[in-house]
């Protein structure tokens, strides 16, 4: 085996070179690699790995197992996971790609009844020389490239900060590869003054621009100082966390990605990254930070009358198009390690799986007569597995219903909630069978849709919900060549009153919303024939009629000369009156929701002459 010869030789080599400064020149230090091929790493039994032999809290590792022999007989001969299993581009320059070095850490470490690859030689050769070629892709001061070689990523080096020192705890543990622990406690040193020094406006600004990325540094951090302590980067890592909780949330309550906020990488990224670092450092201000989140996660996220889980308010994201969230999320899930902020901020267990339903989905997983799949390329993200060292804190059903009673929707009948940041408007009314949301003002990303963006009803769940990124399945009105009012700034005045009033426009279109107890009612003048369009959530259960007769079909297309569609759904009626006969059409798109797949987006299309005026009535 090519490696383990070599490390007596490279420790002599790197202890010659340990007073030099940076794991660059560490690198320097030592010889090339030899042009030796590596060994394949042998393919799991037949039939290998039994459900059965996994406790429940380590099942997320079961399709990563499937997936480790294919993944590391990918790589080449330098280290570099080829293959495309883990981030694009796909391309040797991309340290990103190296992320993997902790999950064949891990399963060289970690001694399982289901784990054969543990003390495994060709796995450890492959370790060796991932790492090599992760640590040589490391500029001088410490950053690590992503998008090209020369570019000193944030991303690469906050995330690398958090795989490296895992990986080092990992190495240091199992008492393996010595020279590349010399090496990695240097390049976590170096990376560490980069990242966290205040001038460095590659990771700060004053408005963060990636929040999640300068956290996963912050993490990552954390980290290396307990392994490797040091006074002068523990107190900038103080200080740097107080820079987050100033720098990296909205005073609306979510974080900030791309100017704006995206419901992905805020609660699937940030917070866990987040969580991470509370773990490791017990700093008050990041729970304060969470408690402000889940403040906001309670008006954005739509919980379904019949448990299904959460519909998002997705319009307003700026990057990603998170649509739902199901009620119960078993392995793997990447917001799992957000629960270890629930025992400090328990609003935050309204969002999290209740722990005897996340049992009861464990020992189902463990019933399924199905083999482990492999995973799928770039859906292999090595977070997943990282989440599993901290333990869990997720709530009981007790304490989530707690949490679900007390979010604002749902404990109050009649509010009027208004959030600006920079520029943009963040809106939510309240009445006693409605609960209505906006989005507004100067848009964040071209990805962003703006306008109204959600509809929900107590006993129907959610009506509508106007989707980002795509002018077909927004709530808008559209013009010639299907150019929706949506996909713009558009300004918005607030007026008030009873009923409540509020208008935006942009130079084409204007709109009045006037919102009663039970009504939306959309007015509206273009200056040219334009469309109404709703984006509707439909289940298979619901019956649709146009007011002419003609019955809608879930899941086909519809169209109808008339002046209205009902949708009845459980004991109510939700009416749509447009009050002339037009030939409106009642489509079915491709997108489902939640595990079951059973709700539907439809998009119902009302052409007219530029002038339209619009009532959505909820009869309950």
């Amino acid at each position: 085996m090519p490696a383990i010869p070599r490390r007596a030789f490279l420790t002599a080599a790197v202890t010659a070179a340990v007073t030099a400064t940076g794991a660059t020149a560490l690198l320097a230090a030592l010889p090339p690699r030899p042009a030796l091929a590596l060994a394949q790493l042998a393919p799991l039994p037949a039939g290998a790995p039994g459900r059965r032999q996994f406790v429940p809290a380590e099942q997320r590792y079961a399709p990563y197992l499937a997936t480790l022999a294919p993944m590391v007989n990918d790589m080449d001969d330098s280290g570099f996971f080829a293959g495309g299993w883990w981030r694009s581009p796909a391309a040797p320059y991309n340290a990103r790609v190296q992320e993997h070095v902790y999950t064949l850490s891990w399963f060289y470490a970690n001694a399982r009844p289901w784990n054969p690859y543990a003390g495994d030689p060709v796995l450890l050769s492959a370790l060796d020389a991932a790492l090599g070629h992760y640590l040589s892709l490391q500029h001088p001061d410490g950053a690590w490239p992503e998008y090209h070689l020369d570019q000193h990523s944030m991303a690469a080096t906050g995330f690398g900060l958090g795989y490296l020192s895992k990986t080092l705890d990992v190495l240091r543990r199992a008492d393996i590869l010595p020279a590349r622990r010399t090496q990695l406690s240097a390049a976590l040193r170096t990376a560490m003054t980069w990242f966290l020094d205040p001038a460095n406006g590659t990771v700060w600004q004053s408005r963060l621009e990636y929040a999640n990325q300068t956290s996963s540094g912050l993490a990552g951090s954390a980290l290396a100082l307990k392994l490797d302590p040091d006074a002068t980067l523990s107190g900038r890592l103080s200080d740097a966390i107080s820079r987050l909780a100033t720098a990296g949330q909205s005073p609306a309550g979510f974080f900030y990605e791309q100017r704006g906020m995206d419901m992905n990488y805020n609660f699937e990224v940030m917070l866990p990254e987040m969580a991470d670092l509370y773990h490791r450092t017990g700093d008050p201000a990041l729970a304060a930070m969470a408690g402000k989140f889940a403040g906001w996660l309670g008006y954005n996220l739509l919980r379904e009358p019949d448990g299904s889980g959460y519909l998002t308010n997705i319009a307003p994201s700026t990057r990603t198009s998170t649509r739902y969230y199901d009620d119960v999320r078993p392995d793997p899930d990447r917001t799992a390690l957000n629960s270890l902020f629930v025992p400090d901020v328990p609003a935050l267990g309204a969002f999290m799986s209740a722990r005897q339903d996340l049992a009861a989905a464990r020992a189902a997983w463990a019933d399924d007569p199905a083999p482990v799949g492999r995973l799928a390329k770039q859906d292999t993200s090595p977070r997943i597995l990282t989440h599993a060292l901290y333990g869990e804190a997720f709530p009981n059903r007790g304490q989530r219903g707690k949490a679900i009673a007390a979010l604002p929707y749902l404990a109050g009948k009649r509010f009027v909630e208004h959030r600006t940041d920079h520029g943009q408007d963040f809106f939510y009314l309240r009445r006693p069978h409605l609960y209505l949301g906006g989005y507004f003002g100067t848009r964040a990303t071209s990805l962003t849709r703006t306008g109204l963006s959600f509809l929900w009803h107590p006993v129907a769940g959610t009506v509508i919900q106007s989707l980002n990124d795509n002018d077909y399945a927004c709530w808008a009105t559209v013009l010639p060549g299907q150019a929706p009012d949506a996909d713009g700034d558009l300004p918005a005045e607030f007026p008030g009153g009873e009923p409540y009033v509020l208008r935006f426009r942009n130079a084409s279109v204007s709109t009045e919303v006037t919102v009663t107890d039970g009504s939306v009612h959309r007015s509206v003048r273009a200056v040219t024939a334009a469309t109404e369009q709703i984006p509707l959530i439909l289940h298979p259960t619901d019956r649709l009629t146009f007011t002419d007769g003609t019955t809608a079909a879930f899941g086909g297309a519809t169209s109808a000369l008339a002046d209205g569609l009902d949708l009845r759904r459980s004991r109510g009626v939700i009416r749509i009156r447009w009050g002339a006969a037009r030939t409106a059409t009642l489509s079915a798109g491709s997108l489902t929701y939640f595990r079951d797949g059973r709700r539907r987006f439809h998009a119902l299309r009302v052409p007219h002459d530029g002038s339209i005026d619009v009532t959505i009535t909820l009869n309950y």
